[in-house]
Order: C-alpha cells, then sequence, then structure tokens
C-alpha cells in the first residue's frame, strides 16, 4: 500500500549551484550533505512543507536517470505568484498556471537543472490538513 511519498529527488550536473537555486527559492538551506570519496557533492537534501516531506538533489554524474519518470505537484498557497517567482529565479515554464476545477489549479516549469517542478494549489490538500 502506498502511503504517501517518502522524498522527492530531482537531479543536477552542478550540485552547489541547485542548492543555492533551491535554497533561495524554498527559503531555507539543507539539512543533510553526502559527498562522494573524493568530496564532489553525491547528495543534499532539504525538508520543507507541512508535512517536512523531502526533496533530494542527487548528482547526475553518478547517478544518472533514465527517460521517464512522474511529475510531483507541491502543494502551493497561490499557483501564479509562486510560477512568477521561480520564472524570475530562472526556471523556464513547462506548463502554464490552468484552472483544473474548483479549488484545483496547476503549472509547472523546468528548474535550471532539467528537472521539471509541478505545483498546485489544491483544497483536498488544504482540507485533509484542516482535520
Amino acid at each position: 500500500m502506498l502511503r504517501g511519498f517518502a522524498t522527492v529527488n530531482y537531479f543536477a550536473d552542478d550540485v552547489p549551484a541547485a542548492v543555492a537555486w533551491y535554497t533561495e527559492f524554498l527559503g531555507t538551506a539543507p539539512y543533510f550533505h553526502r559527498e562522494f570519496d573524493d568530496g564532489v557533492p553525491a547528495y543534499v537534501e532539504f525538508r520543507i512543507g507541512d508535512h517536512q516531506a523531502e526533496l533530494g538533489i542527487l548528482n547526475r554524474r553518478h547517478f544518472s536517470p533514465t527517460p521517464g519518470g512522474a511529475l510531483i505537484y507541491w502543494a502551493v498557497d497561490d499557483v501564479h505568484t509562486t510560477h512568477t517567482r521561480l520564472l524570475a529565479l530562472g526556471a523556464t515554464p513547462h506548463l502554464p498556471p490552468t484552472d483544473r476545477g474548483p479549488g484545483f489549479t496547476t503549472a509547472s516549469v523546468t528548474d535550471p537543472f532539467g528537472n521539471v517542478l509541478g505545483i498546485m494549489y489544491n483544497q483536498h490538500y488544504l482540507d485533509m490538513l484542516a482535520r
């Protein structure tokens, strides 16, 4: 049985640049760092959001992803404002803000490291959080 995601991993060729970019966007520094024996950053992890979800940045050089994957949507309070901020930080448009029905708006960008980052206003998420 799936109980919710534990960690979302993104990949980067330049892990320090990705850490700096996500630190700026998220407003928090990573709590965990792992380096390879040669001192090259291998993995960095942030804890973010209402449930302290894990967002990891993996060094693409050592963990090359194969094509495919899932689009993860992160809950946000305002899709339009967050989308605009991501673009101002250097992300590129992937899918524009789109109303998907009452209480549901989505958008996505491609971060400067080639990963798709989804954002969503989700009334169901807020209702569960309020319980």
